[in-house]
């Protein structure tokens, strides 16, 4: 047995509903600092985690705001209204990754 692998679960998420998924849409997200997305919804849930910087992520308007740094993962569900996720000094890059359906495109609509 090799003693330097690890594996550790650092998000378990179950979907609300069963979400017939035909592909997985992985992009690198850069948000410049001292930038406020503000409240947001995208079209599907998506996963991500933070490569570099820092990001204010709440995720309903009463949910205690969080900063996740990296190393850190997060999950929005889909069509429910994210509060925040705004940079600070430094900005933010992040992998997003999309489960998406038959002739899905993930969008992102700012609300």
């Amino acid at each position: 047995m090799n003693s330097s692998i690890s594996r550790v679960v650092v998000l378990d998420q179950h979907l609300p509903e069963a979400l017939p998924v035909q592909r997985v849409e992985v992009r690198r997200i850069t948000i410049d600092p001292h930038t406020a997305l503000g409240a947001h919804v995208h079209n599907g849930p998506v996963f991500g985690n933070i490569v570099s910087g820092s990001a204010v992520y709440q995720q309903a308007e009463d949910a205690e705001p969080q900063v996740l740094h990296p190393g850190d993962v997060f999950y929005e569900p889909a069509v429910e209204r994210i509060a925040r996720f705004d940079t600070e000094e430094e900005g933010v890059t992040f992998l997003a990754y999309f489960p998406l359906t038959a002739r899905q495109d993930a969008t992102l609509d700012l609300v």
